[in-house]
């Protein structure tokens, strides 16, 4: 396939509802078929043909649009998916860069301009849990004594929530501005990630036998760890909070996994929909829940939106504090970034403090 050439831009109409304009162009008609593709609730996405080329508009504001300040995508051009050419805006992920757009409400967390203070890495391995092998690497400010005692943050999917989701980025500017404590912050590899995250009692036992004990060691700390994970990674935080609630300080589940059979009936087909949503139902089974104080977190265009407030509701009616955060993105590690202030902020100061 030939490279498309497109322009795409963000235009405002007499109502005063923003709307997302593509263009192809295809002056020799080689293209048989154009979509745009993401991760978004967004309905039929196949472009027209116009002349010169093809052309679709995304309506963003107004009562029938679609809630987010910002979006993700690819164009499908005859079935091959390939980034916008004519927009320079590109953001990496664990599935390879998709183009973005910023729309008008859309402002990049403040914290991203500040320095964050600097740091140090060191790797962790376990060789023999009950899931096999778990890695990690603990950052630490680059003042912090090896024996001096700092809050410990634990994050599931922990490389790429720091490469995309800039994790330590935060916390080092959180340190440097004086809004957040000194503290480590875990980066748990996932390895075997459907297996182990999709509430999973043996890797609960793992994080709580196995690797709490050794990063007692290397980062040692006189408050309880904050476990943070993102989809499937927060699930299993909360899966692991469940059944060892006196071994964490606090969750904070962002856009979770926390499916039903009849809010997620499009994901029956997921290898581990059993166990995900046996999980679930239990939680929403029980009318008194222990827990260590939880914050969730969730995109406002993300198909987990509705069962993430579904348990929220629920965890609330049984007496537990829950804060929420959301963002009016998809499921996006962007969105994650965006909301870890003020989530995991309020967070971190309300069980550390």
């Amino acid at each position: 396939m030939s490279a498309p050439t497109t322009l795409t831009t963000a235009v405002t109409t007499t109502g005063g509802a923003d709307v997302v304009a593509f263009r192809l162009a295809d002056p020799a008609g080689v293209h048989t078929a154009v979509r745009l593709w993401s991760d978004l609730e967004l309905g039929d996405t196949t472009f027209e043909r116009v002349d010169g080329g093809w052309a679709f508009e995304l309506p963003i504001g107004g009562q029938a649009a679609v809630a987010i300040d910002r979006i993700e995508y690819l164009l499908d051009v005859d079935g091959e998916m390939v980034l916008d050419p004519g927009n320079p805006l590109v953001v990496p992920g664990a599935f390879g860069d998709h183009s973005w757009l910023p729309l008008r409400g859309y402002s990049p967390p403040a914290w991203l301009d500040v320095e964050p203070v600097e740091a140090v890495r060191v790797p962790l391995s376990l060789e023999d849990t009950a899931v096999g092998v778990l890695d990690a690497e603990i950052w630490a400010p680059a003042d912090a004594n090896a024996n001096e005692p700092l809050p410990l943050l634990i994050s599931h999917d922990g490389p790429e929530m720091d490469a995309y989701g800039e994790l330590t980025r935060f916390v080092g500017a959180g340190i440097a501005a004086g809004v957040l404590p000194r503290m480590r912050v875990a980066l748990l590899a996932p390895g075997a990630r459907d297996e182990r995250y999709a509430a999973n009692p043996a890797y609960a036992a793992a994080l709580v036998d196995d690797v709490l004990p050794a990063l007692a060691e290397l980062a040692p700390s006189e408050q309880k760890p904050v476990l943070i994970g993102q989809s499937l990674g927060a699930l299993a935080a909360l899966h692991a909070a469940w059944i060892a609630p006196d071994a964490f300080a606090g969750v904070f589940a962002q856009s979770g996994s926390f499916f039903t059979a009849d809010l997620d009936p499009q994901e029956s087909d997921y290898a581990h929909f059993a166990e995900v949503t046996d999980f679930v139902r239990a939680l929403l089974d029980q009318t008194r829940i222990q827990l260590p104080g939880v914050a969730i977190g969730c995109g406002l265009a993300e198909e987990n939106l509705a069962n993430n407030k579904l348990l929220r509701g629920h965890l609330r009616s049984t007496g537990l504090h829950v804060e929420w955060t959301q963002v009016r993105d998809g499921h996006t590690w962007t969105c994650w970034r965006d909301m870890l202030d003020p989530g995991l902020t309020d967070l971190l100061h309300t069980v550390w403090s």
